[in-house]
């Protein structure tokens, strides 16, 4: 086997493995993109399985089967020329032209007596190289434009086209030369099997480019855009963060667009960058002071993002024709697209212009790549965001913490002061025995000085939970003598309170707090029920711990609210501040002892039908001797403001 004979097994095994790549191609993605390639390679397979045939079984030539082949030869610049249609616009009367010069030149090929008259092979070559040189320049000028790994396949095919250009016009210039010079015709014949061996390797390198080459291509884009990516979740804000993943897809890509739209899901729409405005239409909100809005429901992004699945359109403006005119104006023909998702979650999606829709099966592997790279960034964003609102906001409650804290404790001394001289005013006037001017003003300022008093121990308080460090010390009693003393000493005229203690529930307990919690919440019952009715408190022994409940029949507690009323400041929504007084303090107190204690506070509740508060405490070590009720310390001051 000579050399020659080498080069060109190798470049018939070059086409047809571009055929068999090409093949599965429009078999898997039938499309006119697609089914153009095939068509291409199919007819350049098919002319290369004839010469292999031919010198393999050495069969002697045939006019008709020679017809065929040449018939097959002239149809390449066509299928190159439909070819150059699917990533740009080519003038009709070239299309027209290559009709006919088709349809005449096979028409030729086939009517012509046998040997050919010479004109008529110089008009069939002309016509060849022709269409086939104006390819080649059209995927020249896409290369030129195109970034990336399309430039770089675009430049791979324009090779291969211009070297089958230079296949045809030297295969011309070898007819007139047989009979002359045998030695410019072996030279000429060399030529013509090294550019037919660089087209074929420009055809592989372009549409069955191996996965090595491929990934080396990707790689300088991908390694620029993955070292940026590090740094991208620090950039100033998320629109930077966006232009920059736009920037990044677009050079990877080697597209002129590539665009993020952020998906708002509290409105149903993607948010796109105010660079990409385009004049209003249906399902864009065109509002010049903000992002571009887009509806889900509209355009092939929304369609990208409802599925969540990557789409290829190789004609946008037929493929969504009520947004038409967006493409138009953007000069965006063909669309790759991929959603943008963070586990389950939608972050947005991911769009590029395909420059040609020949490699976009490809192209969209790799958007689908750089989308799930873009919501690794996008959701890092994320959560330094929510951090960041995290430190903030205990920042904010450690500023006010401090402020109540310092507050109370300010306002704590003049109150004391104001509330003795009130009360000592008040007394010497009683025990004069003489009438004062204004008892009733003495009174009031008694009674709203107490309040004021009050309203401050709880904010104390209130910091003493956050801190940890509300208990004081611990000492035996009997949980049945608390509860007794809690019902016993509330002044109440409209509620009957039942107290059923079913087992002796001794521990060591903060009593001071545990009275405080139970006020608090014996407080609320009677204030939340201002109808009236029963208030029932229930203990009994629940394994090691004891299990007390406070219940009423008042105006209950939303599901909704259940989980954030033992927080600081909470309220129930059912809860008209102006009829039911109070800071949303005393059960985050009540809680606080509680947890402090090492138990677990919860409601059960409906509105309209009452609450019931379980308590869950502890009974730690050896039963001991209850601490006698008359030892008891006098009821923690509460106020109506408890919760």
């Amino acid at each position: 086997m000579t050399a020659q004979d080498l080069v060109t097994y190798i470049t018939w095994a070059l086409y047809v493995v571009v055929f068999v790549v090409t093949v599965a191609q429009a078999l898997r993605h039938p499309r006119k993109s697609t089914l153009d390639t095939a068509l291409l390679f199919g007819a350049i397979g098919l002319i290369s399985a004839e010469s292999a045939l031919a010198r393999a079984l050495n069969l002697p030539t045939s006019p008709r089967v020679d017809d065929l082949v040449g018939a097959l030869l002239l149809a390449l610049p066509y299928l190159l020329l439909r070819m150059v249609e699917d990533f740009s616009e080519v003038p009709r009367v070239v299309s027209a032209g290559a009709v006919l010069g088709l349809a005449l030149s096979i028409v030729g090929l086939f009517a012509s007596p046998n040997p050919r008259p010479g004109w008529l092979d110089l008009l069939l070559i002309l016509y060849f190289v022709a269409l086939t040189v104006y390819a080649a320049v059209a995927f020249t000028v896409e290369a030129f434009r195109s970034r990336g790994v399309t430039k770089r396949r675009m430049t791979a095919v324009a090779v291969g086209t211009g070297a089958i250009a230079l296949v045809i016009a030297l295969a011309g210039v070898e007819l007139p030369l047989q009979a002359e010079n045998p030695t410019l015709v072996m030279a000429v014949g060399v030529a013509v099997q090294v550019f037919s061996f660089i087209s074929g390797a420009g055809y592989y390198i372009g549409f069955a480019t191996p996965h090595w080459l491929r990934r080396a291509w990707q790689e300088p884009e991908l390694y620029a855009f993955l070292a940026r990516a590090a740094e991208m979740p620090r950039l100033p804000d998320t629109a930077a963060i966006v232009r920059e993943l736009e920037h990044g897809a677009a050079t990877s890509l080697g597209a002129w667009l590539a665009a993020i739209g952020l998906y708002d899901p509290t409105r149903g729409v993607l948010l796109y960058d105010p660079r990409h405005r385009v004049p209003a239409h249906p399902g864009v909100d065109a509002n010049d002071q903000g992002p571009l809005v887009i509806s889900t429901d509209d355009m092939l992004v929304g369609r990208v993002l409802r599925e969540q699945r990557p789409l290829f359109s190789p004609d946008a403006r037929r493929a969504n024709p009520a947004s038409s005119d967006m493409y138009q104006r953007l000069g965006l023909r063909a669309l790759l697209a991929a959603p943008i998702t963070a586990g389950h979650t939608p972050l947005g999606v991911l769009s590029a212009a395909a420059r040609t829709t020949i490699f976009a099966e490809e192209d969209l592997s790799l958007l689908s790549l750089l989308a799930n790279q873009a919501a690794v960034i996008l959701e890092s964003r994320n959560l330094i965001d929510e951090a960041a609102a995290v430190r903030a906001h205990e920042e904010a409650n450690r500023m006010r913490d401090d402020f109540l804290s310092a507050a109370a404790h300010d306002l704590k001394t003049p109150l004391t002061s104001i509330f003795g001289q009130a009360q000592l005013l008040l007394r010497q006037a009683e025990r004069a025995g003489e009438p004062v001017a204004n008892a009733h003003g003495l009174q009031v300022i008694v009674d709203q000085t107490r309040r004021l008093r009050d309203l401050v121990n709880l904010l104390l308080d209130a910091n003493r939970v956050e801190r940890g460090s509300l208990l004081g010390a611990r000492q035996p009693a009997n949980l049945g003598d608390i509860l007794q003393s809690a019902a016993g000493e509330r002044p109440t005229s409209h509620h009957l309170i039942h107290v059923d203690v079913q087992a002796v529930l001794t521990g060591a307990f903060d009593v001071v707090r545990v009275r405080q919690m139970l006020d608090n919440l014996l407080e609320n019952a009677e204030k939340y029920s201002p109808h009236g009715g029963d208030i029932r408190l229930t203990a009994w022994l629940d394994g090691d711990q004891a299990h007390l409940t406070v219940s009423d029949n008042g105006i209950g507690i939303a599901p909704d609210d259940l989980p954030l009323i033992f927080q600081r400041f909470q309220r129930g929504t059912n809860v008209d501040d102006r009829r039911f007084a109070g800071m949303g303090l005393g059960l985050y107190i009540a809680s606080g002892v509680v947890r402090e204690h090492g138990g677990r506070i919860w409601a059960e509740s409906s509105p309209g039908q009452g609450a019931t508060f379980h308590i869950l405490l502890p009974l730690t070590g050896d039963p001991q001797p209850a601490v006698p009720l008359a030892s008891l310390p006098p009821p923690v001051a509460t106020s109506t403001d408890a919760n």
